[in-house]
């Protein structure tokens, strides 16, 4: 059985930042939660999943690769070639014995390396032939990704491995199901594996591929022109290679009266996850956060908690992070941080907002009036449109988010920034306005 005091295995810390001071009778506590894994360290005593590491290598993983082959992926011919090559690249950055599948998605979905319901074992043999059978990869049929997301699961149920992932991409959309199957597919395979999605070109549709890599707890891009596929395939490749311990989920006790308004994540990316949690036994919640490398994320807890006179304090939300042990049900990792409330008469320390929470509730809504106001702006609503995305350039410039901002000077010419007044542009290009769509909720970290 492999023991987390391995030298590769990252240890978790967990960090808190909140205004814990309420005003008298005052009942919402934010508080930002900081998690972070760091590599060569020790999680104390805590014992993994048996399979958690192959003899002499990383941890034990598989990857399935669906590579979208609709007849769409034929126009223009170099698109279905330069997927073709991208996931050559992305097999080429498998580590030795890592287990792996290629699966062709149409209307229906076929697997083309090894075949036989079967994975094979990454070395220079098998990623050879892996690439070999790429080759004869032509395109015809149609796009039932839910039926591609079920073969893999099904593949990588096969292997007795600590992180299970999937790689996903289409360039069309799910045209060849109902969005009730993708829905149901959806439900059936998250929490057994993770999954990137990506995009290639500007006929797909973004909340199909976003709400893929949502439910699946991976990551969501655009490759608009595919020539940049390989990259991006190494890039994940080399993301999901880098994952260590799968299967990790926040834990939120709450005391006796108190009751959880949300869970967000909001860095890297903005991921709502109050609606996700499974119950763990009185006052207590499990929250999914996926597969961890070398990294660090942020959280947004938000509790409601009894009111209270003044001088009184309470232990609001503790939180800790466990992950599936084979025996025990769950095992603790050994990271715990606690949320506080504490009522004075104070106003100065009760209006005092954390910097923390400011800074990310702002990240939020402009992740959100971003999304709201592309939808206004397809449905033909100038005044609202502009509004929304006028508001959004006025957040990504108050936070900092440079890369949000450049996007949405792609779509709006921006007149002051810092008041957040904008004319829409007569025209943009499909491929400007689906990227800004796509990365709308990436966000930047919080300077501490």
């Amino acid at each position: 059985m492999a023991n987390f005091s391995k030298s590769n295995v990252p240890q978790f810390s967990v960090d808190v930042y909140q205004n814990e001071y309420l005003p008298e009778g005052g009942r919402e506590v934010n508080a930002v939660v900081t998690v972070t894994a760091t590599g060569g360290g020790t999680i104390g005593s805590a014992v993994a999943a048996p399979h958690l590491y192959s003899p002499g290598e990383g941890p034990s993983a598989a990857v399935v690769l669906m590579l979208d082959c609709s007849g769409s992926m034929d126009h223009p011919p170099t698109k279905m070639r330069n997927a073709r090559d991208a996931t050559a690249a992305a097999i080429d950055t498998l580590r030795d014995g890592v287990h792996f599948a290629v699966v062709a998605g149409t209307h229906l979905a076929r697997e083309v390396y090894p075949g036989d319901g079967r994975l094979a074992v990454a070395g220079p043999d098998t990623r050879e032939q892996a690439k070999q059978a790429l080759r004869k990869l032509g395109s015809g049929g149609g796009t039932a990704i839910g039926t591609w997301l079920r073969r893999a699961d099904r593949l990588l149920a096969s292997a007795d491995v600590a992180i299970r992932h999937g790689i996903l991409l289409t360039d069309g959309r799910n045209e060849h199901e109902s969005p009730e199957d993708l829905k149901a597919a959806l439900d059936a395979c998250a929490g057994r594996f993770t999954c990137d999605a990506r995009g290639v070109g500007t006929d797909w549709e973004v909340k199909e591929v976003t709400g893929i890599a949502s439910a699946l707890l991976g990551t969501a891009d655009i490759v608009a022109d595919p020539a940049g596929l390989a990259a991006d395939f190494t890039r994940m490749m080399e993301t999901a290679m880098g994952k260590e311990v799968a299967d990790v989920s926040l834990r939120l006790w709450t005391p006796a009266g108190a009751t959880v308004a949300f869970v967000k994540q909001v860095a890297p990316t903005v991921e709502e996850l109050t609606g996700r949690r499974t119950e763990a036994g009185p006052r207590a919640g499990d929250y999914p956060l996926g597969s961890w490398g070398d990294e660090s994320r942020d959280y947004h807890l938000c509790v409601r908690v009894p009111p209270a006179a003044v001088g009184r304090e309470m232990l609001a939300a503790r939180v800790s992070l466990v992950i599936p042990h084979p025996d025990k049900g769950v095992q603790n990792l050994g990271a715990q941080g606690l949320v506080r409330a504490v009522w004075t008469d104070d106003l100065a320390a009760s209006t005092s907002i954390n910097p923390q929470v400011a800074h990310y509730t702002g990240q939020a809504e402009l992740a959100d009036v971003i999304q709201e106001g592309l939808d206004l702006r397809k449905v033909g609503d100038i005044d609202g449109a502009t509004a929304k995305l006028g508001r959004a350039v006025q957040l990504a410039r108050a936070s900092g988010n440079a890369d949000t901002a450049k996007l949405l000077a792609k779509v709006v010419d921006v007149v002051d920034a810092a008041t957040g007044t904008v004319r829409l542009k007569a025209k943009v290009e499909e491929a400007d306005e689906m990227t800004l769509e796509t990365r709308s909720t990436k966000t930047v970290r919080v300077k501490k």
